[in-house]
């Protein structure tokens, strides 16, 4: 199966995101400032801290959010020349190959550690931080990418 395709800049923040929140390290650190916001909140309501230190915890909790939510997947966006190309996807028995106008590449099955479908992508992971996101709005139809996303579960071992 072959498509081509662009990317989409509100996919791909969206994308991104979904890969930074799929982070257990991320996932945890969100977790423990969450549970100090809300904690803090508690103890400020409870009238047993003042209220610096609910200050310093609501802050830190909004720039978490703001820092993973838009400045991380915005400085990736921004900093990779690939969100701006049209690709050439084919996917088959022997792996994935992509073409572009500055040539082309042909990745193994073997060679993908793992992949993970959002609601705009799959993504095609070569290692926990290295991954390549194929649009799934490049498939034709839904029988499309069912066939995909079942050629993905097959050869590429989680």
């Amino acid at each position: 199966m072959t498509v081509t395709f662009g990317y989409n800049k509100k996919q791909v923040l969206d994308g991104l995101r979904g890969h930074f929140f799929g982070r257990p390290e991320i996932r945890i650190m969100a977790i423990v400032i969450n549970v100090f916001a809300i904690l803090s909140a508690v103890l400020f309501a409870m009238k047993k801290i003042q209220a610096l230190p609910f200050l310093i915890f609501s802050v830190l909790w909004f720039l978490l959010w703001l820092s993973i939510r838009r400045l991380l997947p915005l400085s990736i966006y921004k900093r990779s020349a690939t969100f701006r190309d049209t690709f050439i996807l084919s996917l088959d028995e022997k792996g994935v190959l992509l073409e572009t106008e500055r040539g082309n590449q042909l990745w193994q099955w073997g060679q993908f550690s793992g992949f993970k479908e959002t609601l705009y992508f799959f993504h095609l992971y070569f290692d926990s931080r290295s991954f390549f996101l194929i649009p799934k709005d490049s498939f034709k139809d839904i029988p499309e990418i069912q066939a995909a996303r079942q050629l993905l579960k097959d050869r590429i071992n989680k």
